[in-house]
């Protein structure tokens, strides 16, 4: 049987201290996008946040894990639950691939496989996502996914010198067996 955290196309696993450079890569991309603009950060502060993450205690139902290309191993994006309600049943995930990688599934394979585990395994009823108002790409990718939006909140998060509304999304795990099924195929 093949690993239940391996898919066509990528494999997720735990973050280990060479990742570091990946994770650059990835907040440098985020930033021309647009969505995040943060202070530089020198490069041995990603090499010593990946050290704290390898060795790191596991946080019960919030993590982030490393996606990387089966075919080549290489760590290509991120993906994770930020937020988890175990009590209410819902949790929020949010995934990023580096740019050079964008647009050949592998966001949509890292998120199936997480909200997988979390449904099927957890025992999660409700994924939320956050997505910006104008960033149309990542809206289109999660109704693609699912995904329905639930509400906006209007001027939420303040970046590159003006507000933005956040759009707050959610996908049941009905709907989500319905698209993707919660049994690993």
């Amino acid at each position: 049987m093949a690993s239940f955290w391996t898919g066509k196309r990528i494999r997720l696993r735990g973050i280990e201290p060479d990742d570091w450079a990946a994770f650059m890569r990835i907040a440098v991309d985020e930033e021309r996008l647009g969505d995040l603009l943060q202070p530089p950060r020198p490069a041995e502060s990603y090499r010593a946040w990946a050290q704290e993450q390898a060795a790191a205690a596991n946080r019960g139902d919030c993590f982030q894990l490393v996606v990387e290309a089966v075919e080549t191993g290489e760590a290509i994006g991120a993906v994770g639950s930020h937020h988890a309600d175990p009590r209410a049943g819902w949790f929020e995930y949010g995934v990023s691939i580096g740019a050079g990688h964008r647009r050949k599934g592998y966001a949509a394979e890292a998120a199936v496989l997480l909200m997988r585990f979390m449904f099927a395994e957890r025992r999660y009823h409700k994924c939320q996502a956050r997505i910006f108002a104008d960033n149309e790409a990542s809206l289109a990718f999660q109704r693609r996914l699912g995904f329905v939006e639930e509400g906006r909140l209007r001027d939420q998060v303040f970046f590159a010198g003006r507000h933005h509304d956040l759009v707050m999304m959610g996908l049941l795990v009905d709907e989500f067996d319905r698209m993707h099924s919660l049994r690993n195929p």
